[in-house]
């Protein structure tokens, strides 16, 4: 009896002691916790009298708007990294990590972005901001704008700069059709769980208009000279990963290592293409998809890496259901539903619904990539109705209005895997994981 009473004395101590039980903390030396941009751990709730189901549907149906975004990227000539053109950032964020920007650190909850290099933030004073928390520069003391004479202007496209003399880095930016923002670029310490990027260059925002900005910003993790990897330096050695937790998991979060400790000894990896016109898309060779045991006939030219048009596969954080090009997307849909048999039905996003009863023919899907195998589990590949009676195939074809030449491999099917990012070595790890 004294033994018990001593442990939950103990366990009582240990969970008042915020520091040495957080479950919202993030771990040190570069592991970060992902957070589902609605779970307990995030400051952003979702809409009232809204289903899960429901909630993913209205999430997917950002997903035209990020199509366009990353088909106009995957078409572009410059190779210089944006700060923000167009639409250069998320129309919703689906994951956020939580960090701390300047000194001493102040924290903010940025949406992650493999398919973006910079970061940016909304600060105090900023006009037009719906954000919880802006980032307060008067309160940082490591906090300084930068002059166009600094080498990140030229690296940042879009900038305004006069064409004599010295002035800070501004732009005026449409962004996601029905929102704009005005920013300067600058640059303040970021704190990563243990770790400190002194200097590190961002966009702060003064004003905004339009609903469709990520409240509390955006951290890049492309391949650009304004990413957070490069911005880093030897500190990550170019090595990143994440573990999506499933939308489900409103009480868990996931995971973001940064560098190469701590990150799998033994993965299955595939190469990472590079775009030249788009160096910041990670693509990847998609050679094949089979459903069941069938490998579907697609034609080799609609799955090709072609640098010239941007077509091909990438792999991207924000968009929240895969999308392949019509033709693609229409002969898997065609072999899923032969094989399911029975009647089908649309539900928001998804074509391809049917009666849970069903659900034990549904094929399993699997992605082929060179030197690997991508089969996609039930909870990966299949959504279900809030009532429970229905089952929708989780893929989608790419708008009709969108000039689509990519094919994307999106977050819904990337939960619950580690994927590993290796950019010195053009590599890109895929294995199984819990990520709650």
């Amino acid at each position: 009896m004294v033994l018990k009473f001593f442990f939950v004395l103990s366990l009582a101590l240990l969970l008042l002691n915020s520091n040495a039980f957080d479950l919202c903390a993030s771990g040190s030396d570069g592991d970060l916790s992902v957070i589902p941009i609605y779970g307990k751990c995030s400051p952003f709730t979702a809409p009232k009298s809204e289903s899960w189901m429901n909630t993913v549907i209205d999430m997917a149906s950002k997903d035209p708007a990020r199509i366009r975004y990353l088909s106009s990227l995957a078409a572009q000539k410059s190779v210089a990294a944006p700060i923000a053109s167009g639409q250069q950032v998320l129309n919703i964020g689906n994951y956020v990590v939580r960090v701390q920007l300047g000194t001493p650190g102040q924290t903010m909850y940025m949406v992650l972005d493999t398919s973006n290099d910079a970061a940016w933030a909304p600060c105090s004073g900023c006009t037009g901001c719906s954000g919880p928390a802006t980032f307060s520069a008067k309160n940082s003391s490591t906090f300084a704008t930068l002059d166009c004479s600094k080498p990140q202007c030229s690296q940042a496209r879009g900038l305004s700069c006069p064409t004599t003399g010295n002035a800070d880095c501004l732009f005026n930016q449409t962004y996601g059709g029905d929102s704009s923002f005005s920013a300067t670029l600058v640059e303040d310490s970021l704190h990563l769980g243990s770790n400190v990027i002194p200097n590190f260059s961002f966009g702060c925002i003064s004003s905004a208009s339009g609903s469709s900005i990520p409240p509390q910003g955006l951290m890049g993790l492309g391949r650009g000279p304004l990413s957070l990897i490069s911005q880093s330096g030897s500190l990550y050695s170019g090595i990143f990963s994440y573990c999506l937790p499933s939308f489900k998991s409103y009480y868990f979060s996931g995971s973001l290592k940064l560098g190469p400790v701590g990150q799998p000894k033994a993965i299955r990896t595939t190469p990472l293409l590079r775009n030249p016109h788009r160096p910041s898309l990670y693509y990847v060779n998609l050679t094949g998809i089979s459903v069941g045991r069938v490998l579907v006939p697609i034609s080799p030219e609609l799955l090709a890496f072609d640098p010239n048009t941007g077509a091909g596969t990438i792999i991207d954080s924000g968009t929240v259901i895969t999308r392949f090009v019509p033709p693609v997307y229409t002969a898997i849909r065609d072999e899923f539903r032969k094989q399911v048999g029975g009647s089908f039905s649309p539900l928001g996003a998804f074509d391809t619904c049917f009666a849970t009863s069903n659900e034990v023919s549904a094929p399993a899907v699997t992605l082929h990539l060179s030197g690997l195998d991508l089969r996609l589990p039930m909870e990966n590949s299949l959504i279900h109705s809030s009532a429970g009676s229905l089952a929708c195939l989780a893929m989608a074809a790419a708008p009709n209005n969108v000039n689509a030449v990519v094919n994307v491999i999106a977050n819904l099917q990337q939960q619950n895997h580690r994927i590993l990012f290796d950019i010195n070595n053009a590599k890109l790890g895929i294995a199984r994981e819990l990520c709650n």
